[in-house]
């Protein structure tokens, strides 16, 4: 089992991220966590603070590669990281998936694929000369199969999920770990704004233990729950045609 103590997590100011910066914080662990609500994001800190943690709390835009690694790298030289969270995303399609409007689809593919390479980059290097290490990028149960809704985010979610475990296989040998996280519906403020059904709704503190576990065991694929998790396989194992009709296209 794995035991992390310089923790780096991107949309730490709410969700999942906000539960797993808290579970994390105690004395002894260093945390560099990053979100778009710095107001928040400071609620957090402080919150970690006060369990005993050491908290570097930045409102940077995940998107802003150069910014985004000049406070990494900081972070680093301070407390040489041993766990990368990129979990930072949004969704923000519209109804129609933003057919009408690229911009929102360029905007969430640069976010949720964009800011988990713009997480990854400035440490992955230092982490192989180091030889030691966990990398966990923030997937999602909608990543495996085309849904009638959020293309532009499935997408995403998508990428996330493949470009991860395939980056598992080559860091392998540099001795570090890979995680994809892919969650279910979890109470957050993403969702908390969907226009649909959640089937298993799930609370963020018990992604967070699932989550936590998963990554001390440098588990490959980290999903969940279980429910959810069997219905996107079934899925996916229909013919494409089956699968379409079956989502009414």
């Amino acid at each position: 089992m794995k035991i992390f103590t310089s923790i780096v997590i991107t949309g730490a100011s709410s969700g999942i991220g906000e539960a797993l910066a808290l579970d994390y914080a105690a004395p002894g662990i260093a945390l560099a966590l990053n979100g778009r609500d710095n107001a928040r994001l400071q609620a957090v800190a402080q919150a970690c603070r006060a369990k005993g943690a050491v908290v570097d709390a930045r409102s940077v835009d995940v998107t802003d590669r150069d910014a985004l690694s000049a406070w990494l790298l900081a972070f680093d030289d301070a407390h040489p990281v041993d766990l990368i969270i990129a979990n930072a995303g949004v969704s923000i399609d519209k109804d129609n998936s933003s057919l009408d409007d690229f911009s929102t689809i360029h905007r969430t593919m640069a976010v949720n694929f964009g800011g988990v390479l713009n997480t990854v980059e400035p440490l992955v290097g230092r982490l192989m000369v180091r030889r030691t290490g966990q990398i966990a990028v923030v997937s999602s149960l909608a990543g495996f199969i085309g849904l009638p809704y959020s293309a532009s985010y499935n997408a995403s979610k998508a990428a996330v999920r493949v470009w991860g475990e395939s980056i598992r296989y080559v860091l392998k040998k540099d001795g570090i770990g890979v995680s994809v996280i892919c969650p279910g519906f979890v109470t957050t403020r993403m969702t908390a704004e969907a226009p649909f059904t959640m089937p298993f709704l799930m609370s963020a503190g018990r992604a967070s233990a699932i989550i936590r576990r998963g990554l001390a065991r440098n588990k490959a694929r980290i999903a969940f729950p279980i429910p959810t998790k069997a219905a996107v396989w079934f899925g996916g194992l229909l013919p494409g045609g089956w699968a379409a009709r079956l989502m009414g296209a």
